[in-house]
């Protein structure tokens, strides 16, 4: 709480150099001591304000977002701040759209943006506020680095299933806006997010802040505080992040560099010479034929026999990898989930060479599969780095 006073009298006070800057009246000026209020529900939101990160999808319902901020018993406020791009006229375009609300007489008090953000800004606001928001347009967010700051402080997250939350949200943690669906009618899609964010701060978020007992504490906020700082705090900070850096890729790419270069690079000399030879001859790959060996209609827990029929070319088949693709799938046969289990070769006979291999059924619902034909791995640093691919 005193974190939050902190925050509630640097507000004010940055409010009021704002309206002095802006050449405001005393009155108006006298007026930034009246915002906000130390006891209140604290809601911070904080970022670069590129387009897809949707600072706007708080403000959909401007009626809705009145009544729950001006709550008679139960107060919330929120505090904003965020720059964007120079270049970026519609995400300017959303900064003016909410400094114009907040300056509406039911929002002065309770919305407040904070203009030239910067990161002393940050730390005041991810330091002070009990509930941090983050809307991305999911799939687009790549991390959300700022959740993690906040979380950090002992706020609690209310964010869209995407960017570090996708894989931090547990519901004992924080809060979900949606279930991770992905969208292709953007409209449709801000109007079902804005109202379970609404949904969410009216009958979840806000009755939970304010349940308190005669000690005035919310035990069931405080529990939750807990828990999110107990399981995510050691999996979301950078001690982790760099360590994972140099196990998954700097230690490795130092190891591959050592091999290549010993015995006067005759490594890096017998590469040079394999992934040639793949790229002259790789227009000769293709797949012949796919059979399944079994009945499609398997339940979970069996296995679904593969077998491809291949031609490499000059290449042996310890140059490739053939793999099966599969997963679960839509009405429109387009994969939802993905996965892919290696083929093992069993057969060579006249250029032809056939491998076999074994699908798990893991899941009911509709499945699908194909086969495909890539560089082998053992000799690549990821066999994604050629761009060779060749499907059934």
């Amino acid at each position: 709480e005193r974190r939050r006073e902190h925050l509630v009298s640097y507000t004010r006070r940055r409010l009021a150099e704002q309206l002095i800057n802006r050449g405001a009246s005393d009155a108006d000026v006298s007026s930034a001591a009246e915002v906000l209020t130390p006891e209140a529900l604290t809601i911070g939101f904080a970022r670069r304000f590129a387009t897809y990160k949707r600072g706007t999808l708080l403000f959909r319902d401007p009626d809705r977002l009145d009544r729950i901020i001006n709550h008679p018993e139960h107060p919330v406020q929120i505090v904003i701040a965020g720059k964007a791009h120079p270049q970026d006229n519609e995400g300017k375009d959303y900064i003016k759209r909410i400094v114009h609300l907040t300056r509406q007489e039911r929002f002065r008090r309770r919305i407040i943006f904070l203009e030239d953000y910067n990161i002393p800004v940050a730390l005041r606001l991810v330091s002070g506020s009990d509930l941090w928001l983050n809307t991305p347009r999911r799939p687009l967010e790549a991390c959300g680095t700022s959740g993690m700051k906040a979380l950090a402080n002992g706020s609690l997250n209310l964010s869209v299933l995407d960017g570090w939350w996708d894989e931090g949200y547990h519901r004992d943690f924080g809060w979900a806006i949606g279930h991770g669906e992905v969208y292709q009618d953007y409209e449709v899609q801000d109007n079902i997010e804005s109202r379970d964010l609404y949904n969410c701060l009216e009958k979840e978020i806000v009755p939970l802040f304010y349940q308190r007992g005669q000690d005035d504490i919310p035990r069931g906020w405080v529990d939750k505080m807990r828990a999110s700082l107990k399981n995510l705090v050691p999996v979301f900070n950078s001690h982790r992040m760099v360590q994972e850096y140099m196990n998954r890729f700097y230690l490795p790419c130092a190891r591959r560099f050592n091999a290549l270069c010993k015995d006067g690079f005759s490594g890096a000399k017998d590469l040079s010479t394999w992934r040639q030879k793949l790229m002259t001859s790789w227009h000769e790959v293709s797949v012949e034929e796919v059979v399944s060996e079994d009945r499609l209609d398997r339940a979970v827990g069996q296995e679904v026999k593969v077998l491809a029929r291949v031609r490499l070319g000059p290449l042996a088949p310890e140059d490739v990898t053939v793999e099966a693709y599969y997963g679960g799938m839509d009405q429109n046969e387009d994969f939802v989930e993905r996965e892919t289990v290696p083929l093992r070769p069993v057969e060579s006979n006249d250029g032809l060479h056939t491998f076999r291999g074994q699908i798990p059924c893991q899941k009911t619902g509709r499945f699908g599969y194909t086969v495909r034909i890539m560089p082998s791995q053992q000799r690549l640093e990821n066999r994604f780095v050629m761009g060779l691919v060749t499907w059934a």
